[in-house]
């Protein structure tokens, strides 16, 4: 029997998300400031409109709804879900008033795209999109690689015990830290240190390419935020292609290889364990499943002949195979040459790379690589357990940061998860081809959604129908939470219409 939300449900997820929208508000003023400076006067109308709006929705939801309670799980989960849509909302604003968005569904679909650290774009005319405006469109990357929850827990809202309830509503399984708060902070400084780092090296190489000092230091910076946090966004256009520079997708493949890492491990490398990057099965994992998806890649690649040269297969093969499999979605080819060029084999390798993912509690999507060593590791122990004599006791160990023992309820979980990923790409692929597109194309643009990557075969574009927009809008939103917290939001809204 389903049991109904009571009113105090209500208030305790408002009172919370009036918090959050806030926090969200707020950090509308950094594009905000960067228009003031550069003197963007609609742009910073753009941003001050979705300020305000941002504020004064938290302010009335924090005032109607005010309570001392804290949140329980189905609260919890449910606040997340409900976050992360309205986040879609507010950041959307901004976008859709300057323009360069045909309609907000659009600009919801960047807004979306963007938190979930996807990078397929609706933008229109990108290259003379405003400074802030670009910002905005990277900033929101930074904020939802890290995660909405992870920026509120950080500096919003505090003094939470039901914090974790927060946090692992946000698709993260492991605390770095025993405090939730500090684990929070602790990913929030590994990103802090990086970004300096990251983008003060890209801006150094674009500058040595030719760029101009001012306008080096604003591209390293976007590049920076995008390719931590496994995103895909670019200041212009023609994405990395633009720069035509070895050295600065070499620097990003760097960077969408960190984001890739699971910030335990950062934590663990950080405080001196430098073995564990050697010990860790996810990473041992990452490494055996590029060399080998990039071989078949190659193969496929090295049929038709289409990069003859082995510099040229590592710039527009290997990066595209990296850049999958990160869930970045930094291209150095154009859309169409996925289809037009690409043979069936390497295409395929990019597909598979993009629905496995990285390592879990990154900042990139997928199925994640932990749950493919748990399902190995189960397969393999039931193999055993049939060679070995009955009396036999088999007891399965997997070292991820420290020597864990693998169990059922592992297994059922990570199962439970890889099969609601390929449920969620091939409910993609179905409504693509509903849409019309063929069906490898579908499949790409599918898996590239859902496992919030960003890379495009040439879907994705304002033109597309609408319902293919709603549904990609729908698979950011699921794959990077992870369906749990969305399930729960469904239950809750369920259960406040059926339930007694």
């Amino acid at each position: 029997m389903l049991l109904k939300p009571q009113i105090k449900d209500l208030k305790i997820v408002t009172y919370y998300l009036g918090k959050i929208v806030i926090g969200l508000g707020l950090t509308l003023a950094l594009p905000l400031a960067v228009a003031l400076v550069n003197q963007e006067i609609n742009p910073a109308m753009d941003f001050g409109i979705g300020l305000l709006t941002s504020l004064i929705i938290g302010l009335i939801l924090i005032i109607l709804c005010k309570t001392t309670e804290d949140l329980n799980w189905m609260q919890g989960m449910s606040l997340v879900g409900l976050s992360w849509l309205v986040a879609m909302f507010l950041g959307a604003i901004p976008l859709f008033l300057s323009g360069h968005w045909k309609c907000y569904l659009d600009a919801c679909f960047d807004a979306m795209s963007g938190f979930a650290t996807t990078g397929l774009i609706l933008v229109q005319d990108l290259d003379h999109l405003s400074l802030s405006h670009n910002l905005w469109r990277h900033l929101m990357m930074f904020i939802g690689g890290q995660g909405i929850v992870i920026v509120a827990l950080s500096f919003f809202v505090r003094g939470l015990s039901g914090a974790f309830k927060m946090y692992a509503g946000e698709a993260r399984e492991e605390r770095v830290l025993p405090n939730v708060v500090n684990t929070a902070r602790f990913i929030w400084l590994v990103s802090i240190v990086y970004l300096i780092l990251g983008s003060t090296t890209l801006a150094c190489v674009a500058q040595a390419e030719g760029m101009p000092r001012g306008t080096s230091f604003f591209h390293g910076l976007c590049i920076f935020m995008a390719a931590f946090d496994t995103g895909g966004f670019a200041p212009q256009s023609q994405n990395i292609l633009y720069y035509h520079s070895l050295p600065f997708e070499i620097v990003t493949i760097t960077l969408m290889l960190l984001g890739a890492i699971n910030f335990k491990l950062h934590y663990s490398l950080w405080t001196g364990n430098k073995k564990e990057i050697f010990k860790n099965i996810e990473i041992i994992t990452l490494f055996i499943s590029i060399m080998v998806l990039f071989s078949l890649t190659a193969i496929g690649l090295n049929k038709v002949g289409i990069y003859p040269k082995p510099a040229v297969l590592f710039r527009k093969g290997f990066y595209q195979l990296i850049s999958a499999h990160t869930g970045t979605g930094y291209m150095t080819i154009y859309a169409k040459q996925f289809i037009r060029q690409w043979p069936a084999f390497a295409f395929m390798g990019v597909i598979f790379a993009m629905g496995l993912g990285g390592s879990t509690c990154s900042t990139t999507g997928g199925i994640k690589l932990l749950r493919l060593d748990v399902f190995l590791k189960a397969l393999s122990g039931e193999i055993k357990r049939i060679m070995l004599p009955e009396s036999t006791v088999l007891t399965q160990k997997f070292h991820h940061i420290q020597e864990i023992v693998l169990e059922d309820k592992q297994i059922r979980v990570s199962l439970l998860i890889f099969l609601m990923y390929l449920g969620l790409y091939i409910l993609g692929t179905i409504i693509g081809c509903l849409c019309g597109y063929p069906l490898p194309e579908a499949l790409f643009e599918s898996v590239s959604a859902g496992a919030n990557v960003g890379l495009s075969c040439g879907i994705t574009n304002p033109s597309m129908p609408v319902l293919l927009k709603i549904t990609y809008i729908f698979q950011m939103w699921v794959g990077r939470l992870e369906f749990i917290s969305i399930f729960t939001l469904f239950g809750v809204l369920i259960a406040a219409v059926k339930g007694k």
